[in-house]
């Protein structure tokens, strides 16, 4: 028996190294790999969309159009403070009662988080800028321990929030057709990658569990750290 395992020993080793590379090809096809969409408003919802590109599809051309805000600093904000930077994006106002308290306590949550992940950031619109101006915002701001290295509040002009609410956000509602630029914001928390574009929608009022609807934020923080993963992998 040993003469002939010697004898053929080439072809059992050339045997088993086939079956250990045929193994594993079959893993790597089977496996989980985790990628996340590229959303375009034809995806979304259209009561959270404009009229005008409800339909659009291409996933290249939607992007999180130029912005320019005051944060609760009073400093302007502008898309190229965001540039290349992972971020998550929602809509409130300070003096809202009811799923707002619950969205900014789960901002400082997710806020303590990406504290580990250098450059990840924060960009809450007020949906009431008449109200909220900057010392509003700042006292606010203050209440909740907001980091303005992570997290910028802003304001600014109604018509500016309501536009990139629904054309490049794709999360705001319309409200009383009686008033132009009238706004009801969601519970959307929003996913934006280093390129401009939105990876995700979230509950931004359910923390952990599992909802069959919508993503929660424990969803949001695994899918933050496997884009930071991703996007970082491909700048080396």
């Amino acid at each position: 028996m040993l003469h002939f395992f010697k004898k053929y020993k080439y072809f059992f080793i050339f045997f088993f190294l086939l079956c250990a590379g045929i193994m594993v090809m079959f893993y790597n096809a089977l496996k989980y790999r985790k990628s996340l969409p590229v959303y375009t408003p034809a995806m979304v919802n259209p009561e959270m969309v404009d009229s005008l590109i409800q339909h659009e599809a291409n996933k290249q051309k939607h992007k999180i159009a130029a912005f320019k805000f005051l944060n609760q600093n009073g400093d302007t904000i502008t898309n190229k403070d965001y540039e290349g930077h992972i971020y998550v994006a929602d809509f409130f106002f300070t003096t809202c009662t009811t799923i707002c308290p619950i969205m900014s306590d789960n901002m400082v949550w997710l806020q303590d988080k990406i504290k580990t992940l250098p450059g990840v950031k924060l960009l809450s619109h007020s949906v009431t800028p008449d109200i909220d101006s900057v010392p509003v915002l700042k006292e606010y701001a203050l209440h909740k321990g907001a980091d303005d290295k992570i997290w910028n509040l802003v304001t600014g002009d109604k018509r500016d929030i309501y536009y990139i609410a629904r054309n490049s956000y794709l999360a705001v509602k319309t409200g009383s057709p009686e008033e132009m630029y009238d706004m009801v914001h969601t519970e959307n928390f929003i996913l934006v990658d280093g390129n401009g574009r939105i990876r995700g929608f979230y509950d931004g009022t359910n923390l952990d569990t599992p909802d069959k609807e919508a993503k929660n934020m424990q969803q949001l923080w695994e899918d933050i750290q496997w884009l930071y993963e991703h996007e970082n992998s491909k700048s080396k």
